[in-house]
């Protein structure tokens, strides 16, 4: 478990950034695997978020799920939305004693909250997430709200820039959207860059005047403690689980 040395000094506030440590999955997905998308057995999956609703004291009715498909779609949690699947990549929430849940298997978990008017929110940042938005979306949502804010993220364990090899058409894609992402970039070889994802969605938050600290770590890099996309597909293992970072008002 990782947490945000910002957003651990709220009181009213409660958050963690969940490894794959303990939890009831077994095979590859030995752990905590909290991807309901995933091939798991449900059973197990359930156990692992019944444990994650204990640790964040909320009841597991009150554990809030997206089903991410990395859109830029943001949800903004109300009472009336207890029970319904939600279609989105990131959530906000006004509402004490509900947990907003991101599942990440390299991509970047984000948690937010705004001290002025306590919102908690959490974004799901994957490449083609945080390319159309996602981020900038989130931060206008919770402005929407009330201009007056003091906002505070924490960006999660996520694959690595050492880590993420990208195909020269990912690179031209980004740069034909702006010159000045070519800064994300490091050349591989003639036919591969590297890609720094936890760089490229951190500057988005700094844009948007965000108050931003990091745990540092490399999801593919880390078997012992996360769960990765990459290193499962590099494995060729027809499937993989996915780490939880949950937010919750108290």
């Amino acid at each position: 478990m990782f947490y945000s040395k910002n957003l651990k000094k709220f009181k009213g506030l409660k958050h963690c950034f969940f490894s794959r440590k303990r939890g009831f999955s077994k095979g590859f997905y030995k752990g905590l695997n909290c991807g309901r998308g995933s091939n798991d057995n449900k059973v197990n999956i359930n156990k692992n978020l019944k444990y994650v609703s204990t640790k964040m004291k909320v009841k597991k009715n009150n554990l809030i799920l997206m089903h991410q498909t990395h859109s830029n779609r943001v949800k903004e949690i109300k009472k009336n939305d207890l029970g319904k699947k939600i279609f989105s990549d990131a959530m906000i929430t006004k509402i004490n004693g509900i947990a907003l849940g991101v599942v990440t298997a390299d991509c970047v978990p984000v948690l937010l909250f705004d001290k002025n008017n306590k919102i908690a929110g959490c974004i799901h940042a994957g490449w083609r997430g945080a390319f159309s938005n996602i981020i900038k979306n989130t931060i206008k949502k919770i402005r929407k709200i009330n201009k007056n804010n003091d906002i505070f993220a924490c960006v999660g364990p996520c694959i690595g820039k050492n880590s993420y090899e990208v195909d020269i058409n990912f690179y031209k894609k980004f740069i034909s959207k702006s010159k000045k992402n070519k800064s994300y970039f490091l050349q591989k070889n003639k036919n591969k860059k590297l890609f720094n994802l936890r760089k490229f969605v951190s500057d988005k938050l700094l844009d948007l005047n965000i108050q931003v600290d990091h745990i540092k770590r490399d999801t593919y890099l880390d078997k012992k403690n996360f769960f990765s996309y990459r290193r499962s597909s590099k494995l060729k293992q027809n499937d993989y689980g996915r780490c939880i970072s949950v937010i919750s008002l108290i």
